[in-house]
């Protein structure tokens, strides 16, 4: 699993998904060519062309109308997610159907919107619009036996990379029990029922690739719990009210309402004032906020920055708010690899800048009592920022160490702000693990965060809660580290934000 891991971190979620689309694509003109999809090959091939072409354009026009940043990789997904749901069928009604699918799907994002922000998943409400208004209905055509592993294997990596998998396995048992309970009440067969909606029907791709899609599902997981039930509840072909039944496409729609509900809903356009250069390759950048912005210190947005030439991490990123909901501006802090992707030079360029989708549950627990351990890997120290600055502002005193690791003297960012919060309880503990390159004015620790490190300087550490925050490969050690010193899980929070690359 480390290995796959690293694999998915070093790609956005947004560009798995659309590289596990055209697999998708790929794979079925492959069976159909062999006669194991009864679909004409070169059907599905026109079908995705035509599909995403009108989508695109569709998109271009939109966005112009409405002024509104662009995501060619959310145009992309869209398309792609109609081409495997909407019958290649090269009939004149049909072709109709899937270009008034596509300009529907582009249209939901800016019209089926509330403050920038849309409330449907475009591909399902396209279908269920096309449903309602021309009787043209999604045949979910992908939902065949030969296609399932395909389906399963890529959906499993998409959910491990976004950490969405317990809301899908809720979204599943949610179906399976709804399914029994009413056969049962009904007098069918619910294995033989189970067995169509899992091996000849696009229950997986309906569960891994819609129901999952970020922007309208609920950020918090409790809520991630009762949309999974919900929707799977809606999801079971059993469920009926009268004479209607519930499509897969309207049951993700009652879904996405209640995702709406319950999640935050802003959507800022926001201009840059001012970037200042922290150390040598991490920049903070700040943006003033016209009202007052509601989160809690440790959240992260939705970043998005349209630039011409984007590599394959794309065009979105999910920063953390470096800023406290104390301070009048938005900060966020980033680092800059060498060589660094080509969002992250555009942030250099461009002093206009899309923010939404605001998440995350590592933030500080509600009792002020309970000791901590803030464990901090490089730009992994940037919700930590914000949560002291939020503390100090506030005068809250809490008993929190720092352990704040880097590679050299010089990448340590916020000192000031950290030595300041000795007033409100904070110790920090800096350290640095290049062993050859420590200054003669150095008064931290050397080396790498180990057993006997936290041991010596944490005597209580049994006792502490740890927060942890950094690159990947950094948290896993931390962890390994807490693990080895009896540290249980339950007391280890990690930082989150899906597609961080």
């Amino acid at each position: 699993m480390k290995f796959i891991d690293n694999l998915l971190n070093r790609i956005t979620m947004y560009r798995l998904m659309l590289y596990y689309l055209i697999g998708l694509v790929l794979v079925s003109v492959i069976l159909a060519l062999f006669g194991a999809i009864s679909y004409n090959p070169l059907a599905i091939i026109f079908s995705a062309s035509y599909i995403t072409f009108v989508t695109y354009l569709s998109n271009k026009i939109f966005s112009r109308i409405f002024s509104a940043p662009t995501n060619v990789e959310s145009v992309y997904i869209t398309a792609l997610i109609l081409t495997m749901i909407v019958s290649p069928e090269l009939t004149a009604t049909n072709l109709l159907f899937m270009g008034g699918a596509g300009i529907l799907s582009t249209a939901s994002k800016y019209i089926l919107a509330i403050g920038k922000k849309h409330i449907f998943n475009p591909a399902a409400i396209s279908v269920v619009l096309t449903g309602i208004f021309f009787r043209q209905y999604a045949s979910w055509w992908l939902g065949s036996l030969a296609l399932l592993p395909y389906v399963v294997i890529g959906g499993l990596l998409i959910a491990r990379k976004i950490k969405r998998g317990k809301m899908v396995l809720y979204f599943i048992l949610s179906t399976v029990l709804t399914v029994i309970i009413f056969t049962l009440f009904n007098g069918g067969n619910a294995t033989t029922l189970l067995k169509s909606v899992f091996l000849h029907s696009a229950f997986f791709f309906f569960a891994f690739v819609m129901f999952t899609e970020p922007f309208t599902t609920p950020v918090t997981s409790g809520y991630q719990i009762l949309y999974g039930i919900l929707v799977g509840y809606l999801y079971a072909p059993v469920l009926h009210f009268g004479n209607l039944y519930f499509a897969a496409e309207t049951a993700l729609c009652f879904g996405n309402i209640f995702s709406y509900l319950v999640s935050p809903k802003e959507k800022l356009i926001l201009r840059l004032t001012q970037k200042i250069k922290l150390s040598l390759d991490v920049w903070e950048f700040i943006f003033p906020l016209k009202k007052k912005l509601a989160f809690v210190p440790g959240q992260y947005m939705e970043w998005t920055l349209p630039h011409g030439h984007s590599d394959n991490r794309g065009n979105r990123r999910y920063f953390t708010l470096a800023s406290s909901p104390t301070e009048k501006d938005l900060r966020i802090a980033v680092k800059f690899n060498n060589p660094s992707s080509s969002f992250k030079k555009a942030m250099l360029k461009n002093d206009q800048i899309a923010a939404g989708n605001r998440a995350g549950n590592f933030t500080l627990p509600n009792d002020k009592n309970e000791n901590l351990v803030f464990m901090a890997g490089g730009i992994g120290i940037t919700p930590f920022r914000s949560m002291i600055k939020y503390l100090l502002d506030k005068g809250e005193a809490r008993d929190i160490i720092l352990m704040y690791s880097n590679k050299f003297a010089g990448d340590v960012v916020f000192k000031d702000l950290f030595d300041q919060a000795t007033t409100i309880g904070l110790r920090t503990i800096y350290t640095i693990t290049d062993t050859e390159k420590v200054p003669a004015t150095w008064k931290g620790k050397v080396g790498r965060v180990d057993a006997n490190m936290l041991i010596n300087e944490i005597p209580d550490y049994k006792e502490r809660k740890f927060y942890i925050s950094g690159p990947h490969a950094m948290v896993e050690a931390f962890k390994a580290t807490l693990k080895n010193i009896g540290i249980a899980k339950s007391k280890i929070k990690e930082d989150f934000f899906p597609g961080y690359v």
